[in-house]
């Protein structure tokens, strides 16, 4: 188990109680609640990995890394269905593992292999997988918003049960698209759900001078759209937040909009020096209000496993992307005769 699990301050965990009541009022079992843990472990082990591979020159770009925002991931997974349809942003690794993405495929994708999903056209910032309706990442800051705008619509026409997640940064929120989307989605009573991961920077900004008014998920009251603002480190209060809100969408009374304050551990992207921010605050993230840490926390209190159980399931987790980067690494380069294929869908 990594340190970031192992150490840490009981203060911001909340009761055994509380933990316990909560989850009774939400009927999660102890498998559901054991395989949160594991999809938390499976994300942060592919991030760790994530970076390794790049300091080794095995990657190529750059790559966005969402260590320490696995809460939000599982939570959104959880709480949609398999078939619904999302569009990720830059820093979405977690969310495509969360939802049932292949490791294997994902790592050949990720170093650019011909085994990936995109036959090693996506990389890191532009995976998708349309048969599982992963509709893609995207490099642009915004990019995907008004995307779901469109997929919203189309779900409407053909009065279809699947909805829209959309995800996107707290630095995509002050893009003028923003409000476009958020006004035709809500004129129009679209099937999508809107997450903001405010993980504090958008960049090397802090969110406090970049946004005149907190929360930023306050703006969809301009639009009548309901909203919550949560704690993004804390994978059940994320999973509540997040089932009332697909439960609203898939209602067909329009859509909702979540933000979940989170934070990331490294920079934002590989060409990030970080030297915006001390270091005494992304280690107090790390010791005090890690989201694996947290939840582990509650699950050994819980007797909901122990120790020993938490080590094996971290260790598999990280066995998974050992295995993943050696189907990766014995994959084929894309052949240079297909260069012009696989582009446009």
């Amino acid at each position: 188990m990594s340190k970031d699990k192992k150490k840490g301050n009981d203060k911001d965990i909340g009761s055994r109680e509380q933990f316990e009541e909560h989850v009774k009022r939400l009927k999660l079992s102890d498998d559901t609640l054991i395989g949160l843990y594991r999809t938390m472990c499976t994300v942060r082990h592919f991030e760790y990995m994530a970076d390794k591979m790049y300091a080794a020159g095995k990657v190529h770009g750059t790559m966005h890394l969402s260590a320490g925002q696995e809460a939000v991931a599982a939570g959104i997974s959880l709480a949609v269905h398999s078939d619904d349809y999302l569009i990720n942003h830059h820093r979405g690794h977690g969310h495509f593992i969360a939802k049932g993405a292949d490791i294997n495929l994902m790592m050949a994708e990720f170093i650019g292999k011909d085994a990936g999903y995109n036959h090693g056209r996506g990389g890191s910032m532009h995976i998708a997988d349309f048969q599982s309706n992963n509709l893609g990442a995207n490099g642009i800051v915004g990019g995907g918003i008004p995307q779901a705008v469109g997929v919203g619509l189309a779900l409407q026409m053909q009065k279809r049960k699947e909805i829209c997640i959309c995800i996107f940064g707290d630095g995509a929120a002050n893009e003028g698209v923003f409000h476009e989307a958020m006004n035709m989605v809500a004129l129009w009573k679209l099937p999508v759900l809107y997450i903001c991961e405010n993980n504090k920077y958008g960049m090397s900004m802090d969110v406090e001078r970049a946004t005149a008014k907190l929360p930023i998920a306050q703006r969809a009251d301009a639009y009548g759209i309901p909203w919550a603002c949560v704690d993004g480190n804390d994978v059940i209060e994320v999973y509540d937040a997040m089932k009332i809100a697909v439960d609203h969408v898939r209602s067909g009374t329009g859509p909702y909009f979540v933000e979940a304050l989170t934070y990331r551990y490294f920079g934002h992207s590989k060409s990030d020096r970080n030297l915006y921010r001390p270091k005494e605050e992304i280690e107090d993230w790390k010791q005090n209000r890690d989201p694996i840490m947290r939840f582990t926390k509650h699950l050994l209190q819980s007797e909901i496993m122990d120790e020993g159980q938490a080590q094996e399931i971290d260790n598999q987790a990280e066995q998974v992307i050992v295995k993943a980067v050696e189907f990766a690494e014995a994959s084929p380069e894309p052949d240079i005769s297909t260069l012009l294929e696989y582009v446009y869908a």
